[in-house]
């Protein structure tokens, strides 16, 4: 592989990260598939960070995109009324939060997920009139000053230049199995020596997935549902990255039996990789004032109807139901990956979002070392995976939702060979 990228190179801020670890020029796409300029095929178990749950360029989508361009729909409406937001709410309300007895009000903030995470965090504290805000170690909720205070990656925090305040981190249950994690919570609640204040919210992803893959227990989370409720603290669910079918339930909180009292969602919300973010809002807790919280971009039109066709692809195809089905597949394959190193190799995963963690095959290398290897090898092979967790010795094994079984295998295969290359098991 020989492609220019010397234009990127010369004249792309130092700050790009993913374009690092995968040194080919990409020109076309398509379902599970990345093409680059030379013509080769990827199978993409990146899908944008998680923006790509129905895969690169579906059809359906594609050609609702289309017609609307070609008929000079409204691009840029601010919040004003328009046909395509009207279609996008009136279709989420009846076939997505009805069916499933939810009951929010929407917020179309600025269209990324730290966008609504922002929101969700101001309209928190507006309602509370509280600054403080509980999050677990191990998050990620972006990378703005708000979202990246809640964020505990610390090479991301460095980059802020500024304190970070107002949030107050707890160890995620995974972390210390001994540790009553909801005891500790409540201790910090009812202790007069704790030295903190009651939060506003309690904000937190179902599963961490930039945290290293870790679903957070069902159980678990009934039980902060229940401690929230009895100390009238908000309970958000960042759904950014984790929603949307991802974990074989369109929201993922669905798995606990669980209502949040707001939601973000961005990432594949939008579709078709198109920009686009939703704050869920129960009723109740909508006390914005008109333009309180607004952005330039927000409910972007084309993103709506990319949106509504996503959504319309979803429910038509069952695409919970097959997560939920093909979750197995997963397991098979994680089981063969960690018996290649038996004790230094741990997976974990739920729905089509895995883990396999390779920081016990480091040794005395630096952290991230093994998993780099076999980023690299996967590459080499046709695959595309991403580094997330501690020293990012996590490979994060996302693909798209409507993959066929065959390509999945066969991706899930080359990843396989490159874990048992990279530790050099044969």
């Amino acid at each position: 592989m020989n492609q220019n990228t010397g234009i990127f190179e010369s004249y792309e801020s130092e700050v790009r990260s993913y374009c690092r670890n995968f040194p080919a020029v990409f020109t076309r796409a398509k379902g599970p598939f990345l093409y680059d300029e030379d013509g080769r095929e990827y199978i993409d178990f990146f899908c944008g960070a998680g923006a790509l749950n129905y895969g690169h360029n579906p059809d359906l989508i594609r050609d609702r995109l289309v017609e609307y361009l070609q008929g000079d729909g409204v691009m840029h409406a601010l919040d004003m009324y328009t046909e395509p937001k009207r279609e996008f709410i009136e279709f989420y309300e009846e076939k997505v939060l009805k069916p499933r007895g939810l009951n929010y009000k929407l917020q179309f903030p600025g269209p990324t997920g730290t966008n609504a995470v922002e929101a969700a965090l101001k309209l928190a504290r507006k309602v509370k009139g509280r600054p403080g805000i509980f999050a677990l170690m191990g998050a990620f909720h972006g990378m703005t000053l708000g979202s990246i205070a809640l964020t505990t990656d610390a090479a991301s925090r460095a980059g802020a230049g500024v304190p970070l305040e107002h949030v107050t981190h707890v160890p995620a249950p995974y972390m210390f199995p001994e540790l009553d994690t909801l005891k500790y919570i409540e201790t910090l609640l009812t202790d007069d020596h704790s030295g903190v204040e009651k939060p506003a919210a309690f904000i937190l992803e179902t599963t961490q997935a930039d945290g290293g893959i870790y679903p957070m227990p069902a159980e678990w989370l009934r039980g902060l549902r229940e401690l929230c409720d009895r100390h009238d603290i908000l309970l958000i669910v960042d759904d950014v990255q984790v929603g949307c079918a991802r974990t074989g339930w369109f929201f993922s909180f669905e798995r606990a039996g669980i209502v949040p009292d707001i939601v973000t969602q961005s990432k594949s919300i939008g579709g078709y990789g198109m920009p686009f973010a939703l704050v869920l809002i129960k009723p109740e807790l909508d006390i914005w004032e008109p333009g309180e919280h607004n952005g330039t971009f927000r409910g972007y039109q084309l993103s709506m109807v990319a949106a509504k066709a996503g959504l319309e692809m979803m429910l038509g195809e069952e695409v919970e139901e097959k997560v939920q089905k093909e979750s197995g597949i997963f397991e098979e394959y994680m089981q063969k990956i960690e018996a290649l190193a038996p004790g230094k190799i741990s997976t974990r995963g739920v729905g089509y979002v895995w883990g396999v963690d390779l920081a016990g095959c480091d040794g005395d290398k630096a952290p991230g070392t093994m998993s780099k290897r076999v980023l690299d090898i996967a590459f080499k092979n046709g695959l595309i995976v991403e580094r997330v967790g501690r020293g990012n010795s996590v490979i994060k094994v996302m693909p798209e939702l409507l993959i066929d079984e065959k390509t999945l295998r066969k991706g899930l295969d080359i990843l396989a060979d490159a874990v048992k290359d990279a530790v050099k098991v044969r």
